[in-house]
């Protein structure tokens, strides 16, 4: 894939969602965000207010996560928390899908708490988006279709592979694949275990459009020596 670097920057949620993040780590990420021209970081939600107010006069958005890691978490409470988030400050919200139900098989309870959560983002102003974290390598191929018509009837705008926390492990060539064709017409991130400029060209290129790593700088640095 003949991409440029700035068309890779702006395909990067910069990420730290670790648990023992430092403010001076979180101002760090908005800052190195804002250098390479990154389209969102990625934080826990205690850190929106500081990164929205850090990243004033910069194109870069803030997406803060909902439900995290797991996903077992009442509907009303996971809604509850994005909404404080975007009051916050939050462009967008990564939410982890109800896991259990979906791998039960109970799509209206999965179509249901994602159409909450759905409602409380775009109902925090226009431009809020919704990304769906099904923890694809928990799942069979059916039971990610299932997840994709989920996200779709709960008017989610994303449908997204992994937390990074799961055992299971992270973002594969085939899930996204399998996304890009059962989700649509909502868009994909990869995320979790991408690590280098090769593995994000390779999602790119399986169909994501948003890639979630906490390896941006890294992969800038690979995309200029090869330019160079």
């Amino acid at each position: 894939m003949n991409v440029t670097r700035h068309q890779i920057a702006a395909t990067i949620d910069h990420t730290l969602l670790a648990a023992q993040a430092t403010l001076e780590e979180i101002d760090r990420l908005c800052d190195e965000a804002r250098e390479h021209g990154f389209f969102a970081v990625c934080l826990n939600p205690i850190h929106v207010a500081r990164a929205k107010r850090r990243l004033i006069g910069s194109q870069v958005k803030v997406a803060t996560v909902a439900g995290f890691p797991l996903g077992a978490t009442r509907s009303d409470v996971k809604a509850d928390e994005a909404r404080r988030a975007i009051d916050d400050g939050a462009d967008e919200i990564d939410m982890v899908v109800a896991l259990g139900h979906l791998v039960a098989g109970d799509a209206v309870h999965v179509r249901q708490d994602i159409e909450a959560v759905a409602h409380a983002v775009h109902g925090g102003g226009r431009g809020r988006i919704l990304k769906v974290i099904l923890e694809t390598a928990a799942l069979t191929p059916d039971q990610i279709i299932l997840g994709c018509r989920c996200a779709a009837e709960g008017e989610a705008d994303f449908v997204k592979t992994s937390t990074g926390f799961h055992p299971s492990g992270g973002a594969t060539v085939e899930a996204v694949r399998l996304l890009h064709r059962h989700a649509s017409p909502l868009k994909v991130k990869a995320s979790g275990g991408i690590r280098d400029l090769a593995a994000l060209t390779t999602m790119l290129e399986a169909g994501a459009s948003r890639i979630g790593t906490s390896s941006g700088v890294k992969i800038m640095r690979e995309a200029a020596n090869a330019a160079s």
